[in-house]
């Protein structure tokens, strides 16, 4: 009786919606440009200090009709849209999408257990991924949009994992600026915090996160289920909830104000004193520069202290101090002083990686497809790789990638024609472009021109230095609306450059 009354409700609901509009009628443009004015005021009550006017802001955004569509069309978008949670859900229609705004509300919320899976990491190991169903998705996204203006506030200048605007490069040009001079700090302290999802406080985060507290406590408690089995969940936010990475990252903030104020620029002796600690973190990642090993020892005992508050604690395994010159791995870039030349460079384990996915792109996914469709798959990887590393010393490194790749080609294609000659094979995969030799391709007549489809090399992608956002700029104020358009144009651009390859001539 109660279901049929709940599903009744539901359509009436729906049907009040759709007098109103139908979803594919839906103004998201105008929603949009709602929703981000109440943003800007949330930003500008929360650094003025006024936080009753924040919480007001936020439950007038958490109502609204407009952020509601907003949160259902960004979980009936992304990459999870077909993942459906326990309830197998999924709002795969222009109806359910109707029934799920209306169903967005606090009053009778209840958050349903996390379905979860095992997903292999880089060293071997199994990382637990939490799955929320669809409706607590779209929960999770409505209230990230009252939580992000303030997060954005607040959070430490050099943070750039999980931010609007903000990417990896960011971070190592920051430490490019840091760390190139011959009067920088010759110390590094590699930190990374050990299951940093998986031990939040669950009471620091109530406590702390301005956020509805009896929404968030609905979430951190949900539970989940592994084989069939329901288990408590003490601690830690959920890897796979679309709010956990601002959870986790407001839980970090801090850290670089910690540190600022504790190693200013003081006089000692009556001297001058500069003792160049710096701080950059992405995600829960992170790099302090120091000019000598015994100031970063004590750095990273006050980093034990802020942490265990949170219920976080470092790994000894990953957390190291190096001097410069022997170079350290960071987000996937080695950084390292040559004869007092800083050079960053695609690390070790990134090349070794890549060119094992390369192998299994080519050997044991396209072992007998055609030569057109192997190029079509390999194309995007390298153009990934190579964009990702564009803005660093990467020249010689794609040259050898690219030679590594011809070489299994080579392979790939001798493979194919056992008893045909190396000089037939070779007229019949690759071709010459110019001076260049072994382009892996063919040509063929386009509007009776003659015309050439060729993987792309990734020596052809020019190195250009990427400058990073300015450490002050916030999305949510309206001061940086300018700055912020200029940064949207530079992008566009530089994706439109980096398409017009050879390889799509």
């Amino acid at each position: 009786m109660k279901k049929q009354q709940r599903s009744e409700a539901q359509a009436k609901c729906a049907s009040s919606a759709e007098r109103r509009t139908s979803w594919k009628k839906i103004d998201f443009s105008r929603c949009e440009r709602k929703v981000r004015k109440l943003q800007f005021r949330i930003a500008k009550a929360q650094k003025e200090g006024r936080y009753n006017k924040v919480k007001a802001l936020q439950h007038l955004l958490v109502t609204s009709f407009e952020a509601k569509v907003l949160a259902v069309r960004k979980v009936t978008t992304n990459k999870g849209k077909r993942t459906a949670g326990i309830d197998h859900v999924l709002w795969d229609t222009d109806a359910r999408k109707i029934n799920a705004v209306c169903s967005l509300k606090r009053r009778g919320y209840k958050a349903l257990p996390l379905k979860r899976v095992n997903i292999p990491k880089k060293n071997g190991k199994m990382r637990p991924l939490g799955i929320p169903t669809m409706k607590d998705r779209a929960m999770q996204a409505l209230y990230l949009m009252a939580l992000e203006p303030i997060t954005e506030t607040t959070a430490d200048a050099n943070s750039y994992g999980f931010r609007k605007f903000r990417s990896t490069a960011d971070a190592i040009d920051a430490l490019h600026r840091w760390l190139s001079r011959d009067c920088s700090p010759q110390w590094i302290l590699e930190g990374d915090i050990k299951g940093c999802f998986d031990h939040i406080s669950h009471q620091w985060l109530l406590d702390n996160v301005r956020i509805d507290k009896r929404i968030l406590e609905k979430w951190l408690k949900s539970g989940v289920v592994f084989n069939k089995m329901p288990q408590p969940t003490v601690e830690g936010t959920p890897q796979g909830g679309i709010i956990s990475p601002i959870l986790a990252n407001t839980t970090l903030d801090g850290m670089e104000r910690m540190l600022k104020e504790r190693y200013r620029v003081n006089y000692i002796d009556g001297r001058l004193y500069h003792p160049k600690v710096n701080y950059v973190r992405y995600a829960d990642d992170f790099i302090v520069t120091a000019d000598k090993r015994e100031t970063l020892e004590d750095v990273k005992c006050m980093l034990i202290e802020f942490l265990r508050e949170r219920g976080l604690t470092l790994s000894e395994e990953k957390t190291l101090i190096t001097h410069i010159s022997e170079g350290f791995d960071f987000l996937g870039f080695n950084v390292r002083k040559y004869n007092g030349t800083l050079l960053i460079k695609p690390s070790s384990k990134s090349q070794k990686r890549f060119t094992e996915k390369l192998h299994e792109v080519v050997f044991k996914k396209n072992k007998a497809v055609a030569q057109q469709k192997l190029i079509e798959e390999l194309n995007p990887v390298l153009r990934g790789w190579g964009n990702y590393y564009r803005g660093v010393v990467s020249k010689n490194t794609f040259s050898k990638i690219d030679h590594i790749l011809t070489n299994q080609l080579k392979r790939w294609s001798y493979r194919r024609h056992t008893n045909k000659s190396r000089k037939w094979i070779k007229d019949k995969y690759f071709i010459k472009v110019g001076n260049r030799d072994w382009f892996f391709g063919f040509k063929y007549k386009d509007c009776e021109k003659e015309a050439i489809f060729v993987l792309m090399k990734l020596a052809d992608i020019p190195i250009c230095r990427h400058v990073k956002v300015k450490c002050e700029a916030n999305p949510y104020d309206p001061t940086w609306e300018a700055y912020f358009l200029k940064q949207k144009i530079k992008g566009s651009r530089l994706r439109t450059s980096r398409k017009g390859t050879l390889s799509e001539n």
